[in-house]
């Protein structure tokens, strides 16, 4: 004759998560008893004209502007045309193995990263030149950098 397969151990595991399950079951209930309830109705929030929260609907009639919907802009707004000007400066370094150097501009003494794919002349240290700047990944650099 065959063992039952049900072990006391199998029991005992069955009976806790009953019980578990009636636990919540009953927390439930006394949570559903206990609020205040409402639903929906009294969990909803109005915003009025000021950005104040508050718990009544807002008056339609008051302070009602009118729109013009001609004068919405969908999209992108158009750039305005930047006028480029050409910016003046002394090669600060430059090494031709590597191609990169530095240009400090004479006006604001402000030192731009310049590569030679930027480079119209061939330039050496010291040379005066005339460039543009043009952002790039770690911040702005000459190109079309000639000798003055």
């Amino acid at each position: 004759m065959a063992k039952s397969q049900e072990t006391f151990n199998k029991k005992e595991k069955e009976k806790k998560r009953l019980k578990k399950r009636q636990d919540k079951q009953q927390k439930k209930e006394e949570r559903q008893s206990n609020s205040p309830g409402g639903g929906l109705d009294n969990m909803i929030a109005y915003l009025d004209e000021d950005g104040n929260i508050t718990d009544t609907p807002p008056d339609p009639t008051i302070k009602k502007k009118k729109i013009d919907a001609k004068s919405i802009e969908i999209g992108v707004p158009k750039r305005e045309d930047v006028v480029e000007t050409v910016r003046t400066g002394r090669i600060e370094f430059f090494n031709d193995q590597k191609g990169y150097g530095f240009i400090k501009e004479l006006e604001t003494q402000e030192k731009f990263f310049v590569h030679v794919n930027g480079l119209i002349d061939e330039v050496r240290e010291g040379d005066k030149v005339s460039f543009e700047l043009e952002r790039g990944m770690k911040g702005m650099n000459a190109v079309n950098v000639k000798k003055v």
